[in-house]
């Protein structure tokens, strides 16, 4: 099941996490790069003092613990969401601070 779902985020290039168990430790916002039989690529960034390291790992699947994704991201500030005019009514989201000064 968990090669299945591997081979899916491989072709959809998703930004993962990734948890090695062995190593019992996260991947953040890596990606799957490649699939060879039971060895998985891993590719994904890290910043050490100044700089941005760029690493790749092969790592075979039994030592995969656990996958995560990203369903949505949502700032903190108490902002309302911008809404494009071309955004068909239906899917227009209703304005929270209605306007008292329509003619």
């Amino acid at each position: 099941m968990l090669d299945r779902k591997i081979y899916q985020l491989y072709n959809n290039g998703q930004e993962v996490w990734i948890y090695l168990r062995d190593q019992q430790r996260w991947l953040d916002r890596a990606r799957v790069t490649g699939l060879d039989g039971d060895i998985v690529t891993i590719r994904y960034e890290t910043e050490e003092d100044d700089e941005i390291c760029a690493w790749e790992e092969m790592v075979r699947i039994e030592s995969i613990g656990a996958v995560t994704t990203r369903l949505a991201a949502v700032p903190k500030h108490n902002i309302d969401p911008m809404v494009s005019d071309d955004c068909p009514e239906a899917e227009q989201l209703p304005n929270p601070h209605p306007d008292n000064n329509s003619d």
